[in-house]
């Protein structure tokens, strides 16, 4: 391809409407996931969920596992310059790049989003939606949480796998997650109030919050992320 062709497919990639950046805000248990991977499919962008990368990560040996084995067991937040490091390779990769994110379980600090800003630039987070859940619902839906140990695939107390715990994809034991302990939990809610809740207002500071009630069935809530998504875009956007 010649080098003038390149470099406009390259500007058009880093035009900031050319594409769909969605940040996901929310405690721990408020459905952000399955409501990431919904967003995701309905623009047709790829959905990052640091979670997912974490646990991958702490089963690698190498550079990441060993602290994020340690850090996910005992609820703590992963330390800034690694979860940063990780979230950079991915945004760098093509589908990206091209299409756009829906992003969950980053960024969790006001220090994390200007990381985030810095990455994008000169494109930039459209839009973060904080899903509000009540604490007593959070709370019961991290308490009956199950996950393959292999495929990562979800499920419940409430919602199981067809036969004895085994999963319905790949056919893994289906355990309960480590951070999903009573102990790992009180400790992540308490860190989202004393260091995820002010990211609220830091988004709300730079015009792009938008909240939605993340309680119901979740094909409402799924109705309501993305009639708020697009009143967003339209708003800010003004090609679209």
């Amino acid at each position: 391809m010649p080098s003038g062709v390149r470099d406009r497919a390259a500007a058009e990639r880093l035009e900031p409407d050319a594409a769909t950046r969605v940040v996901l805000l929310g405690r721990q248990g408020a459905g952000k996931g399955t409501q990431a991977e919904r967003l995701a499919q309905h623009f047709g962008v790829a959905r990052i969920s640091t979670g997912d990368m974490f646990r991958a990560g702490a089963r690698e040996p190498g550079k990441w596992g060993d602290d994020l084995c340690r850090s996910i067991e005992a609820g703590e937040l992963i330390p800034d310059d690694v979860v940063v490091a990780m979230v950079a390779e991915r945004l760098a990769q093509p589908d990206v790049v091209d299409r756009g994110f829906v992003i969950e379980g980053f960024p969790r600090t006001a220090a994390q989003a200007e990381a985030l800003d810095r990455l994008l630039r000169p494109s930039t987070v459209e839009v973060a939606v904080e899903l509000v859940v009540p604490t007593q619902q959070v709370l019961s839906r991290l308490a009956g949480r199950r996950v393959c140990s292999v495929c990562g695939a979800n499920y419940s107390v409430a919602l199981p796998p067809r036969r004895d715990w085994t999963c319905d994809v790949c056919g893994g034991p289906v355990v309960e997650r480590p951070d999903d302990r009573a102990a790992a939990i009180s400790r992540r809610l308490a860190l989202y109030e004393e260091q995820t809740a002010p990211l609220v207002d830091w988004y709300r500071a730079t015009g792009r919050l938008v909240t939605v009630d993340g309680t119901g069935v979740v094909d409402d809530v799924t109705k309501r992320l993305l009639a708020a998504v697009e009143e967003r875009r339209d708003t800010t956007s003004p090609e679209r």
